[in-house]
């Protein structure tokens, strides 16, 4: 591993750490950038070197140097995912335009992801903004078709609002929110209508394997909800690295 391998980790590390603060005041509808990082139990500032991330949690041992209040293992969980695809991201297309713009891409699902796990909702200060954006992005630096992207995020709404009106429709209960529907479009808008047929079956994989596995560990019924969201943030990612490779054996097998 070489040293900008090592740096890439790193600095993806510590901006996991910023993720976290973003995952933790955007729901609640506060600054993520005043005032600093806080012990969330007894609020006072995090120092400096008890920032470090993951070194710190684990030399604190999940617990706030100041009141003894429990850390959560999920703020080095956040950390450590973004260091990992922050290199992964590096290796594949080294310090190019294209690793800043699918580094921030997937910075945002993973917010998105966390927030969803939490709260069951995806902000719209997060997906509204994020289909121009990545829109554009994918259009002007990534360089892929305008057509195919505007495609996908019609298709990627479409589809998931599709699904989600059918089910309401027979069941008469809402089975998928609008923001799962807004991030499947922001992420056929970024990726193409291509890479659709790849996250769709992949987080529906997923999805049902996962949710039926929870609902079996806590005994409960069907009707209990499970978050769509990190599923699809999971298999845009997985497309961004195993894409070529799936849509080449698609075009092979036929």
């Amino acid at each position: 591993m070489s040293f900008f391998d090592i740096f890439a980790f790193i600095s993806g590390a510590a901006i996991g750490s910023f993720l976290n603060v973003c995952i933790f005041r955007i729901p609640a509808e506060e600054s993520i950038i005043r005032p600093a990082s806080r012990c969330p139990s007894c609020l006072h500032p995090i120092r400096f070197y008890d920032n470090i991330p993951i070194i710190s949690f684990l030399l604190l041992r999940a617990r706030c140097r100041d009141c003894g209040a429990k850390i959560s293992w999920r703020y080095p969980l956040v950390e450590l995912i973004t260091g990992l695809l922050a290199l992964l991201l590096f290796i594949k297309f080294g310090l190019t335009l294209d690793f800043l713009v699918y580094f921030v891409f997937t910075a945002v699902l993973i917010i998105i992801s966390f927030i969803d796990l939490d709260h069951q909702i995806i902000p719209d200060i997060l997906s509204l903004p994020g289909i121009p954006i990545f829109f554009l992005l994918a259009v002007f630096v990534v360089k892929l078709p305008w057509m195919e992207a505007a495609i996908g995020l019609l298709i990627g709404g479409g589809v998931l609002f599709a699904i989600a009106f059918v089910y309401e429709f027979i069941t008469k209960r809402e089975g998928m929110g609008g923001g799962d529907i807004k991030l499947l479009g922001m992420i056929g808008g970024f990726l193409g209508w291509k890479s659709l047929i790849f996250i769709l079956l992949v987080s529906s994989v997923l999805g049902a394997v996962i949710g039926i596995a929870v609902m079996v560990i806590k005994k409960q019924d069907m009707k209990y909800a499970v978050p769509f969201g990190p599923f699809l943030s999971a298999a845009a990612v997985a497309y961004i690295f195993w894409g070529d490779v799936f849509m080449r054996f698609l075009i092979y097998r036929h």
